[in-house]
Parts: C-alpha cells; structure tokens; sequence
C-alpha cells in the first residue's frame, strides 16, 4: 500500500525519519507505532489467508513474471520492469505489462508512460482489477507472458516467478512498518521471493551489500540473489531527441525530480561529469501545474545553470522542450546487472518456458 495522496509525503517521511523534531512529532510518532501494529497484524493475517488457500488466487492463462518492493518509495521497479520485458521481447514473446497505475486518474500515470516511451511494442495495462487485466491481455492482446509491476503485495494474481528489489541506499524502510516506518510487510515476507536484486548496488561498498544480503537472509532464510545499478544511458528531451551523456562535460546543471528516493539520482547526478549547482525536489507522482513549470523556470534561471535535467518520469508530465535560459533534458536509465545475471535469467527462463506457441 502506499499513504494516502492527502499526506503531505515529504512532511510525513520527516517525521517518521525523526528530522521533525519536538513534543509534538515525538507524539505523532507514537501514535504511528502504535497504528502499525495494527497494520501488520491485518499485513499477516492476510498473507496467512493467502499461504492457506482461504483467500483466492486467480491464476492468468499465460505465465506472470511480478517485479515488486517491500517498502514504499522509489527501489528503481520501472527500469527493472523494462529489463525484463526487453529480455522476454527479446525471445520473441509477446509481452504485455499490468500495473495498478498509482497517482494516475485515467490513461497511463508517469511510470507507465516512460515504459510506453521506452518499449513502444510492449502493451501497458493499468488499472485496479489486474486479474481482469490479465484476461484482457491475454484474449484481446493475445499476450503470451505477463509482467506485473508493484505486484509483490497484490496476491491475487498468481504468479511464476517473484521479482523482489531493495533499495541499497534503503533497503528495509527505516525497519519499521507502515505507518511508523516505510515497509509495506516484514522482510521475512521475502521467502516468497523467487530472485532478490540489490538495486543502486554501484552506490554502496562491497562490505555493505554483504552485510544486507546477510541481514536479509537472517530474516527470510537462504535466497537467490543478484546485484544490479542504474547505469545512465543518455540525455533525451520533450521532443524525444536524444543526445549524449558527452554534452555534460564540463557543464553545469540544475537538476530537480520528483521521485521516492530522490538521492539515487542526486547520487548518479554526482557520478557524471557535470556539476549540480542546484537540485530541488518534488513528491512522488508529483503533477506539475503550469505555476511549477514557470517556477522551476526561475529558479533554473537564478542558478545560472547551463542546462536543466530531471528524469524521465518527469519529463513526461512537462513535456517543455527548452526554458527560456537553459536546455531541458531528462536523464534516461537503464537497468545493469553487476552479479547474479545468470540467476536472474535462470529464473526469467523458467518462468518463460510455459509460454503458450506464438497466435498464428
């Protein structure tokens, strides 16, 4: 689940971070404890339903691959999604993506558009029912494999293989459950998984990544695991024009995003040549109104930036080609995976091998 779009989520992940300091926060974060407990016993006895065969599970016509979180918040699930779907394209399957499409009213919300954008022969479905989907997809699309994105949580879709990701700049939500911290469900939920991948590996030591798998595994017990980072690909702006990551060189950059973990990519910012002399941050799904873009505009301009970058899924919620002092450009990614590729593939291959004969 996430919070409710109502919070003010930049205020909320404060408080329950202890920036916010005070009797008052000091309360506010009781009460979330205390309404967490809550939370996880509904979070278990659900699981338990789902483990036991008294909650349904529906089970689609063609395989489901799930790509999936166990926190709220950005882990980097779009570019894995793309991976995968590129790797099952590749095989010449056809595939068709499923999400629930949070934040979004109708059409496709800022995720599903970068995946539209990036993967033009794959089909995107979006909507609350995915079992419905899934039929959809299958009988109307004619779809020979599913990918579920955000789909760890949602049970009732059946699937053949558990993608799970963690962050490794936050990889167990603070270590408390929503509300009081940002789990979605425990981390021993992850001996569901059918492959862990460390996402943003690149950013932290090797000492540190074997220090979460061991922390991992001490709640989940033994998993298949592999270790990937965002790479950076290209430069592409409002038009779909694409340049070069070149053009950075010796370039001076204003860079804002409105994303779950905004520091991966102030992280990856800091790894090409450009200097960042101003970074500003947005919620998540943030929707820019015609006074954001004209402020964003200004404040570029105040930071004499030589040009202004954001993300893709910015970008595709602006759709402003240039400002008026600076180039705007947004900073396309790709998944890399650094270990476990074979593990990862083995998985995806399995999962795959079920897929019914191409429609004639």
């Amino acid at each position: 689940m996430n919070p409710p779009e109502r919070i003010d989520r930049a205020g909320y992940l404060r408080l329950v971070r202890g920036q916010t300091r005070g009797t008052a926060a000091a309360l506010g974060r009781s009460a979330l404890a205390v309404a967490s407990i809550g939370y996880g016993a509904v979070v278990r006895a659900r699981n338990w339903g789902y483990d036991l065969g008294l909650l349904r599970t529906n089970r689609a016509a063609v395989p489901v691959v799930s790509v999936g979180n166990l926190t709220l918040g950005g882990t980097g699930k779009t570019p894995m999604v793309e991976w995968v779907a590129r790797r099952l394209r590749a095989q010449e399957l056809r595939v068709a993506i499923l999400s629930r499409g949070y934040g979004q009213k109708a059409g496709l919300n800022d995720e599903g558009r970068v995946l539209e954008d990036n993967l033009p022969d794959v089909p995107h479905l979006q909507g609350a029912d995915r079992t419905a989907l899934a039929q959809t997809a299958v009988e109307q699309l004619e779809s020979q494999i599913l990918v579920l994105d955000d789909g760890f949580q949602h049970r009732r879709l059946a699937r053949d293989l558990d993608i799970v990701l963690l962050d490794a700049l936050e990889p167990f939500g603070l270590g408390k459950l929503f509300p009081r911290g940002l789990l979605r469900e425990p981390v021993s939920s992850l001996k569901r998984a059918g492959v862990v991948v460390l996402s943003r590996a690149d950013l932290v030591d090797a000492a540190t990544r074997a220090g979460l798998r061991q922390t991992t595994e001490r709640h989940a017990g033994p998993l298949r695991w592999a270790e990937a980072r965002h790479a950076p690909l290209d430069l592409v702006d409002g038009t779909g024009a694409v340049q070069p990551l070149e053009i950075l060189r010796d370039r001076t950059v204003a860079a804002f995003c409105g994303l779950g973990n905004p520091e991966g990519f102030r992280r990856t910012l800091a790894s090409l040549s450009g200097t960042t002399v101003a970074f500003r941050v947005f919620p998540d799904h943030h929707a820019y109104s015609a006074h954001d873009v004209h402020d964003i505009e200004r404040w570029a301009g105040e930071s004499r930036a030589d040009l202004v970058l954001t993300t893709q899924k910015d970008l595709v919620k602006i759709r402003v080609e240039r400002f008026a002092t600076a180039p705007l450009f947004a900073l396309r990614i790709g998944l890399e995976i650094l270990s476990g590729g074979d593990v990862l593939a083995g998985a995806i291959a399995a999962a795959a091998k079920d897929a019914p004969p191409a429609p004639t």
